[in-house]
């Protein structure tokens, strides 16, 4: 799972596909950290995404370089509400703290994947590793 962590840290910008009245969708996302093997992510309370995860939780988040290699995390998503991840966060993810300020912000929610899968690949034919985590 190192090789995961360390694909997602380095490329942690991707997409994040939720399921929304039965149909897929995706748009750009940001991973934000490991932690006690879960994989951190965070969004608002007030989009849509954050209500499409409540009625369905089952994710996938796939990011990609340059010389397209790839990763594809999925799993189902867990909110949680602690406040020190949210201040983590926030210190470390300088763009997440222009947008939400303080850990204690009413519409700052952050979630992870604890229990998933992953799959790192590229275009070089060679057979893609596959993770649970």
């Amino acid at each position: 799972m190192k090789d995961v962590i360390d694909f997602l840290n380095a490329n942690p910008l991707g997409f994040l596909a939720t399921i929304e009245d039965g149909n897929p969708r995706v748009r750009p996302w940001g991973f934000m950290l490991e932690r006690d093997s879960r994989l951190w992510f965070c969004t608002a309370n007030n989009k849509s995404v954050f209500h499409q995860l409540r009625k369905n939780p089952s994710i996938e988040f796939s990011s990609m370089t340059q010389k397209f290699a790839f990763v594809r995390v999925s799993g189902e998503a867990k909110f949680s509400k602690d406040i020190e991840m949210k201040r983590y966060i926030l210190e470390n993810r300088p763009m997440i703290k222009e947008i939400y300020k303080t850990p204690d912000n009413p519409i700052f929610e952050i979630f992870y994947l604890e229990h998933g899968k992953a799959v790192l690949s590229d275009m070089s034919g060679q057979p893609a590793k596959a993770f649970e985590f």
